[in-house]
């Protein structure tokens, strides 16, 4: 049987103790996790179709809500599946983010406890 790349997680965050709680859930699933701080370099990035990208709703350098938009726009990325994430309160933003394309918007301690299931599932384990 040939050894297979692992799949990979794209995330864009920029809280430290967030980063460790998704480099956990990504090694239980068996994902390779890529950090990225820059838009331009998630664009980039997203054209090798990670099976996932995680996006902090609030990482305002990324400019997340036009990031979404590009990744969604371009043929070469639309597939790639966004989920944002937010702080529960934050109603607007969540609407805002669906309608730029995210695919699934989650507050971030509904997010945080199903880390584990989601990486599984994009990673085709379970």
């Amino acid at each position: 049987m040939p050894n297979q790349e692992p799949k990979r997680v794209l995330a864009v965050v920029s809280d430290l103790f967030f980063s460790v709680k998704l480099s956990e859930a990504a090694k239980r699933a068996g994902m390779a996790l890529e950090f990225v701080k820059e838009q331009g370099e998630v664009v980039e990035k997203a054209k090798s179709r990670p099976q996932l990208i995680v996006l902090d709703l609030n990482f305002d350098a990324v400019e997340p809500l036009t990031l979404i938009e590009k990744l969604k726009g371009s043929a070469e990325t639309k597939g790639v599946s966004v989920i944002g994430y937010l702080s529960h309160i934050q109603g607007e933003l969540k609407q805002q983010a669906q309608e730029a394309g995210c695919d699934m918007v989650m507050a971030r301690s509904a997010l945080s406890q199903n880390l584990s299931q989601i990486f599984k599932r994009h990673a085709g384990t379970v």
